[in-house]
């Protein structure tokens, strides 16, 4: 009878290093529990089951300004309607809506810290959810994460962003915003207004007390010295003492004849008082014009500075008063102007959580981690034996 031997040690032999990986395999089952198995469950738990709705409201808008310039195409468009896009006071509307002072006036409008801690909110995403700090701090950073406003710097329009866990909120908090910046800019243009004019007002009363002061000193020399205008009247000193001089001399011319043809007419010596008359009163109407400290001109010089003091006054008045019609005529135009492009919309449908994507993305996370801790771990213990 033959008898069949059967190699125990080399049936061992074959399958001892599957068993060893089996083995392996089973010491690693923990690890992938912990780093795929629970946090994919828990991801699928949380997204599936607890994660709040997140609504997003969005809106567009531009400032524009009648005279700025700007070098976009965009501006360029609105050029040729009159406008121009004005991107800095769009940096200041855009602070504003992310400032406190919008925070609060939206708090107690609409009393949205509130809403951001609503119990229906998951305490994951709820306004002091996990660390309860309901502080306007804490509230304020968080309203950060909730709003978001983006620049186009090409077109210069901008993109407010809100979101929140209700669509009815998202749309209030943006509409509110949207007023808000509105608000602002009327302000804006309020106080430019409003400077602009008082400068022109002060202007128009600092040439008013000018003119004012200029006549005055006019009418003052006037009484003083006994002068209307001294120039005019020097043209009519000037034509008296012509028309005297005209007199002597048809006098003198009358005088002579009679000397030479009529000596012992009797109208020689009334011809001669006469023209020794005639002599003395073109010496004074000349006095009197000049050649005297009372002289008209003596008192010219003075007159015409005290002349051209009022006359640049008046001038100065009218430069300040057309300027304070022009302030007012500008002040009737609003400087700037935010235009909606894009109003407030209400959503009808949550965009996030993604809730496949993010169970997804915690599976693949899981895998990665997973894979490099299992090749860790290999190789220590390889190292090991």
């Amino acid at each position: 009878m033959n008898t069949v031997l059967i190699d125990s040690t080399s049936e061992n032999n074959t399958y001892l290093p599957k068993q060893g990986l089996v083995a392996r395999i089973k010491g690693l089952n923990w690890l992938f529990l912990l780093t795929v198995v629970v946090p994919t469950l828990i991801s699928a738990f949380y997204f599936g089951m607890t994660a709040s709705d997140v609504y997003t409201s969005e809106s567009r808008f531009i400032i524009r300004s009648p005279e700025r310039q700007s070098a976009s195409p965009f501006s360029a468009l609105l050029k040729g309607t009159g406008f121009s896009s004005s991107q800095g006071d769009t940096f200041t509307v855009q602070d504003f809506m992310l400032s406190r002072d919008a925070l609060k006036s939206l708090n107690d409008k609409l009393n949205i810290g509130k809403a951001f801690a609503s119990k229906d909110v998951d305490i994951f995403s709820r306004f002091a959810g996990l660390d309860w700090d309901d502080s306007f701090e804490a509230l304020y950073l968080y309203y950060l994460k909730k709003v978001d406003i983006r620049i186009d710097s090409a077109s210069s329009i901008t993109t407010l962003t809100v979101k929140s866990f209700t669509a009815e909120d998202a749309f209030r908090i943006n509409e509110q915003l949207m007023e808000m910046g509105e608000a602002l800019v009327n302000q804006l243009n309020d106080l430019g207004r409003q400077d602009m004019i008082r400068f022109a007002n002060g202007e128009v009363s600092k040439a008013e007390d000018k003119a004012k002061a200029a006549a005055v000193a006019l009418s003052s020399y006037r009484d003083k010295k006994g002068v209307i205008d001294p120039e005019q009247q020097t043209t009519m000193e000037l034509e008296q003492v012509a028309r005297l001089q005209g007199e002597l001399i048809a006098t003198q011319a009358l005088l002579v004849q009679l000397q030479n043809f009529a000596k012992n007419n009797p109208q020689i010596p009334s011809l001669q008082l006469r023209v020794k008359n005639l002599r003395q009163q073109i010496d004074v109407e000349t006095t009197q014009v000049a050649g005297g400290a009372r002289s008209l001109a003596n008192k010219a010089a003075e007159y015409q500075r005290l002349a051209l003091d009022r006359e640049f006054a008046h001038t100065q008045l009218g430069s300040a008063l057309a300027s304070l019609e022009l302030a007012r005529a500008e002040a009737q135009r609003k400087q700037l102007y935010l235009e909606r492009i894009v109003h407030p919309s209400k959503p009808d449908r949550a965009m996030e959580p993604r809730r496949i994507r993010g169970v997804l993305s915690t599976l693949v996370l899981g895998l990665i981690v997973w894979g490099v801790l299992t090749l860790l771990i290999a190789g220590v213990k390889e190292h090991q034996d």
